[in-house]
């Protein structure tokens, strides 16, 4: 197939069309030599191989209308810029993806770049075609606040498009690959830009889909561009260590290969040499130096079938002495991206540790390219292989998530953190296997079964013992749930929850359940923030409609609840407000203008519910002096005023705290922590409990810990009290108790 020829390779008027490129081309800021010709030869070999003389034609007349909408246009290598579209569609080309990929992938700058409309692709393409290129096109017209916000939209989009065709994401991991492999003509800062978002974002996602070539070489791209003088540094030392090493890698090599044909097993067995990042990742965690690395290398042994990767193991073990606790069944128990192997660590010659790698051939395609092995798209899910249909429920968790997520931000970094690659197995207490990311609790496991049972969960059993909901889970772990219909989730599981379902489903509760609570406080605040700037909270409707116009809420309500649970800040809006009636009225008179005035404190009553928290590392109580803190979809946060954790967090960000004060009537009680020095002898206990009591304080939590001598006991009690007063009352009480050496209350 040749999709060009000399004299046909545009239609249209040349002068028109280059004028659009020069004006659109992102690329082209700066002169560059004259565009040559881009080659299709190498595309056109591969795509004959698989798609039929229709399916081709289609993919020419892709081909000629990308070219004709890039011309003039060139990348900042001096390249004509169609070679960059042709490039992609090569390897998507790799993984055999259907015509309308295919497509797609030659397309797939034409809206964000030339400004051609959806509509048009429909038209000439079909609404596959248009739909796919939509989903790899950024983002445009609209105005951010921040580029962070921004990068995180287009991200929002591209993860939503996946989720719906996983051809979205396959197109735009191609178009990033070869984007870093052409790295090296940008800035010096644009460079790690690039390159640390690939490496947070578009490398976990191509290992999450097990497209581990893609996700071997973007690791190494990325870490080259990141750190470029530890990537020289570490390859010279790789070079120096390949030719030291050859003699033990041949010797190994035959060692395995004469030893599996002598028990006459066929297999295809070579060396591999790990990735630079892969070793420099070993050197950091480990703290280790280059020559204590000593698996640079290892060995893969692929063999017929399923059952011969065990006789390959048992074999392989007997050659060599294998290291305890080195050895992993990934065929059992796949990788949550599909990937399968035997994984076994022996000692070889010369006591170095060699990994080894042993799987079919079909394991093997999966193990390099994941979810796009033979990948034919079909739109019906029963077509879709195991592999496609667990990857099909992954995608489909990002619209639950998206569902809950109040924002583009939130939304990303719900999804980044199931994006993690480590994963560990536990079980159900019907044996049925649960995959959650490493570090996952309890609480996880729970929303990973069901939202449902995640919002009601009072307690957790592991391994039939009793257990708090924020115990990190261990592979093998047996989980039960205990739920109540009448419990609800907790602003504090945001601290210790790992998984983006369970933080997007928590959030969502939070600012659904308690909306009034919050749309009080915000509204509390921003009138506060106003008040500060003369300006009466009082707004008038034209200010208001264009408030809401230029923040994207639907209403006052939706402003007042966002800033109660401290997703806004108020005293930005409020300078917000300010500009908007700045503009309103022209040049004030210079009274009207940024004069801060006296900001009353906000009143604390402690029965706010969860739009108003007591922080846990201090413990505030009527009578201490007290600051807020607007935590991100925690609402308000009280500490006292001494409090080390607070006093570092606002150095931190000063932005984010208030003036707060203890209302008048508090008809509750608040928990405060005492700890008591006393002699360790018979019925002391006893007579602390009984002082506490009849001191009118209850007790929450009691804790103790021994001396080695056994002489004195430090007793900790978690007790409800009134205020400050209460408290001392207690405590001069606790100090006439017998064997009573020391009270005092504890601080964070």
């Amino acid at each position: 197939m040749n999709l060009t020829t000399p004299d046909s390779t545009h239609s249209g008027t040349p002068k028109t069309r280059a004028a659009r490129a020069a004006s659109k081309s992102p690329d082209n800021a700066a002169p560059a030599p004259a565009p040559g010709v881009a080659s299709v030869t190498q595309l056109s070999a591969k795509l004959s191989e698989y798609l039929t003389p229709s399916e081709l034609k289609k993919v020419k007349e892709a081909y000629r209308f990308s070219d004709e909408m890039h011309l003039g246009q060139v990348r900042k290598s001096g390249e004509p810029y169609i070679s960059h579209p042709i490039a992609v569609a090569e390897i998507c080309a790799d993984w055999k993806l259907d015509a309308q990929a295919i497509m797609a992938a030659l397309l797939h700058d034409v809206m964000e770049d030339q400004d051609v409309k959806k509509e048009e692709l429909i038209e000439r393409f079909g609404a596959p075609v248009a739909t796919l290129v939509d989903g790899l096109s950024k983002l445009e017209k609209i105005e951010f606040q921040t580029l962070i916000e921004a990068q995180a939209e287009n991200f929002r989009k591209m993860l939503l498009a996946m989720a719906s065709d996983v051809r979205v994401i396959l197109i735009k991991l191609a178009d990033r690959l070869h984007n870093m492999r052409t790295l090296e003509h940008m800035t010096p800062a644009k460079k790690r830009r690039i390159a640390a978002e690939t490496m947070e974002v578009y490398v976990p996602i191509a290992h999450r889909l097990g497209l581990n070539n893609i996700y071997r070489e973007l690791q190494d791209l990325a870490f080259s561009h990141l750190y470029p003088m530890r990537y020289r540094t570490l390859s010279k030392a790789v070079k120096a260590a390949r030719g030291n090493r050859r003699e033990v890698v041949k010797k190994i090599l035959e060692s395995v290969k004469a030893t599996l044909a002598n028990a006459g097993m066929p297999a295809e067995v070579y060396g591999r040499e790990k990735t630079l990042y892969g070793i420099y990742k070993k050197m950091r965690l480990k703290h280790l130096s280059f020559s204590q690395v000593l698996d640079v290398y290892g060995f893969r042994v692929v063999v017929d079938n399923f059952a011969d990767c065990y006789v390959a193991l048992g074999t392989l073990h007997g050659l060599y002495k294998p290291m305890p606790g080195k050895f992993k069944d990934y065929i059992a128990i796949r990788k949550l991206n599909g990937y399968q192997s035997l994984h076994t660590t022996l000692i070889g010659p010369y006591g170095t540790p060699v990994e080894f790698q042993i799987r079919t051939q079909e394991m093997h395609r999966t193990a390099e390219s994941g979810v796009a092995a033979h990948w034919l798209y079909k739109s019906g899910e029963s077509n879709l292989t195991e592999l496609q249909q667990r990857t099909h429920s992954w995608l489909q968790s990002l619209l639950d998530i998206q569902q809950q997520t109040g924002d583009s931000a939130e939304f990303l970094e719900h999804v980044k953190v199931d994006l993690f690659p480590d994963s560990v197995y536990v079980f159900t207490p019907k044996s049925k296997i649960i995959a959650l990311p490493r570090g996952a609790t309890a609480l996880d496991f729970a929303y990973t079964i069901h939202t449902g049972i995640g919002d009601h969960t009072v307690s957790v059993k592991i391994n039939n013992e009793a257990a708090p909901l924020r115990t990190e889970l261990r592979n093998g772990d047996i989980v039960e749930i205990v739920t109540d219909p009448n419990s609800r989730p907790s602003p504090t599981w945001l601290a210790f929850v790992r998984t983006g379902k369970a933080r997007s489903a928590i959030r969502h509760h939070l600012r659904t359940i308690n909306l009034n609570e919050s749309v009080e406080l915000g509204q509390e605040l921003l009138a506060q923030a106003l008040t500060t700037l003369n300006i009466n909270p009082d707004l008038p409707q034209p200010t208001i409609e264009k408030l809401l116009n230029e923040s994207s809420a639907k209403s006052m309500d939706d402003l007042y609840a966002e800033i109660g649970i401290g997703k806004r800040m108020a005293a930005l809006v409020a300078r917000h407000i300010f500009g908007l009636i700045d503009d309103d009225l022209g040049n004030l008179p210079s009274q009207h203008h940024l004069v801060p005035a006296e900001l009353d404190p906000v009143t604390i009553y402690g029965s706010e519910g969860v739009s108003v928290q007591l922080a846990p590392c201090c413990l505030p109580i009527p009578g201490d002096q007290i600051i807020g803190q607007l935590r991100r979809d925690q609402g308000l946060v009280v500490h006292t005023s001494d409090c080390m954790p607070a006093k570092r967090l606002r150095m931190k960000e000063p932005d984010r705290w208030i003036a707060v004060q203890w209302g008048a009537e508090l008809n509750r009680r608040f928990d405060c922590r005492i700890r008591l020095l006393i002699n360790n002898e018979k019925g002391i206990l006893a007579r602390v409990a009984a002082e506490i009591g009849e001191s009118d304080a209850n007790i929450t939590y009691v804790g103790m810990d021994e001396d080695e001598e056994h002489v004195m006991t430090q007793l900790r009690f978690t007790i409800q009290i009134k205020d400050r007063v209460h408290l001392a009352h207690l405590i001069r009480n606790l100090r006439r108790v017998a064997g009573v050496t020391r009270v005092e209350r504890e601080r964070a």
